[in-house]
């Protein structure tokens, strides 16, 4: 199963103030730990929402908010995607990442949805479609 690994904003990560030494070398040092075992696809840290814009899509209008976002606890600083065999394995791997953050943090986990969550609604026609990008996007 796919999931994605989500790094919550903190104040700090929000204020922009860059991790130590410290952190960056163990953050490495897992990210590789990470690759080693084959569950690491991507993954990237974010910069803070002061530099994002936020579409909100209301029927056929879209509005366009420009950062900073004020919630920190609902902002994402950085993100991995994963291929692990269950959400156990992967709260596994949560459990020994070091602390991502300089204060307090949290990571959340969500499963990837996979083509066959969709029932019949992902007709043959959309599969063939999905199967078709996703060859574009291997090369």
């Amino acid at each position: 199963m796919k999931v994605m690994v989500m790094v919550k904003a903190t104040k700090s990560s929000e204020a922009a103030i860059m991790p130590t030494t410290e952190l960056l070398t163990a953050m490495g040092n897992y990210n590789e730990e990470l690759v080693k075992a084959g569950i690491m696809l991507a993954g990237e840290g974010l910069k803070p929402s002061s530099a994002a814009k936020r579409v909100h899509f209301s029927g056929k209008d879209r509005i366009v908010t420009d950062g900073p976002f004020t919630e920190t606890k609902e902002i994402v600083a950085g993100y991995w995607l994963w291929q692990v065999k269950s959400m156990e394995e992967a709260v596994e791997w949560v459990k020994r990442c070091p602390n991502p953050m300089l204060e307090d943090s949290d990571i959340d986990i969500r499963p990837i949805f996979e083509a066959e969550d969709f029932g019949e609604e992902f007709t043959p026609a959309l599969r063939e479609q999905e199967d078709k990008l996703r060859a574009e996007l291997e090369k």
